[in-house]
């Protein structure tokens, strides 16, 4: 039982109209109604309400049941649409019926048009039910057909059902091509093993989640890709087929192997890096080293062959004591400075 209606009452008697609402009421029913008895006001009605079901007279002295399913249908209208009359015949309802009435009802057996109303609203709902789930089937349809990844369906036995346009650019077959045919054409030799693990898990009703492979395009070249399988039930639970999405990570894998060698260049680089270590022998007087060879060398010239290390060089304080003392007084700021933080240090 719908319990609260909104309906549009077409007819041209008030007595009627109340009639009839009070007869709904006394169903059980809790409504709202408004009575149209023209063109102009039943298309003023239909404009500015949300209406339930409409109820009409079938004929009435400037207007008739006939010309209001018209208007009704031009605009869209969804809502049943129930002759209430007290002069029809059959023959006349059939008509009205085949041209889109949902029922007849006569105004001298009312007992029977809340069940009428009951089993209109139903049908009226479950319309309203599938065609929204037509709408979101055909909607997701669109999006598979122009998602970028490869979307596929197979049978359990791996017999290709569809194939969206991702899988047309992926891999280079066309839909007439892949369907009927089986999967394992995209699958290398070696990845067939494969084929049967993914199999065993879809059938025991597990997903396999983005697992990393390789598969072959119509060229014969293999590129890596992404997969995710889930299985497909029909509406008893059973397990009919599966749903394959393939997301083409050939650039990523690329990525990859490029940061990696990059890594391992590095680290080649860093373990070519020279150190110094052991004992080196240097001259007490002149500070030179002797190399390898025997022979002496600069202290510069030994390390810089030997490491990375670059030299800049100056005069320390103390050789400019004991060479130019006479520009002592001048860097004797600059020599008192670390002296006195290196006593603080001593403190």
């Amino acid at each position: 039982m719908f319990s609260h209606l909104q309906v549009l009452i077409i007819d041209d008697n008030e007595d009627d109209a109340i009639l009839i609402a009070r007869a709904l009421e006394k169903d059980g029913f809790k409504l709202t109604y408004k009575r149209v008895d023209s063109a102009e006001t039943l298309d003023a009605a239909l404009d500015e309400g949300t209406w339930d079901i409409v109820l009409s007279d079938y004929s009435m002295p400037a207007f008739d049941a006939v010309k209001a399913l018209e208007l009704c249908q031009s605009k869209a209208f969804e809502a049943p649409f129930i002759i209430v009359s007290g002069r029809i015949g059959e023959e006349i309802a059939v008509d009205l019926m085949k041209a889109g009435a949902s029922d007849y009802v006569m105004k001298d057996d009312m007992p029977r048009l809340a069940p009428a109303i009951n089993r209109e609203l139903r049908a009226a709902r479950d319309r309203k039910i599938r065609r929204q789930a037509q709408l979101a089937m055909a909607h997701l349809a669109s999006i598979v057909e122009t998602c970028d990844d490869a979307i596929i369906s197979q049978t359990l036995g791996g017999t290709v059902l569809s194939w969206n346009s991702g899988a047309e650019q992926m891999f280079g077959y066309s839909a007439r091509e892949m369907i009927g045919e089986s999967i394992e054409a995209l699958v290398p030799p070696e990845q067939h093993e494969e084929i049967s693990a993914i199999r065993d898990v879809i059938e025991r009703g597990r997903r396999v989640e983005r697992i990393e492979t390789l598969r072959l395009r119509r060229d014969g070249m293999a590129i890596d890709v992404s997969i995710t399988v889930s299985p497909i039930k029909n509406s008893e639970g059973d397990i009919q087929g599966a749903s394959i999405v393939l997301r083409d990570i050939t650039d990523r894998k690329r990525q990859e192997k490029e940061r990696l060698r990059l890594i391992e260049e590095l680290k080649e680089a860093l373990r070519r890096v020279k150190t110094l270590n052991g004992l080196l022998p240097i001259c007490a007087s002149c500070k030179k080293i002797r190399n390898d060879g025997g022979y002496w060398e600069q202290v510069e010239t030994y390390i810089r062959s030997r490491s990375n290390a670059e030299f800049t060089h100056g005069i320390c304080p103390d050789c400019v004591r004991s060479l130019y003392p006479e520009y002592q007084s001048i860097l004797g700021s600059v020599e008192s400075a670390p002296r006195e933080s290196e006593m603080r240090r001593q403190e």
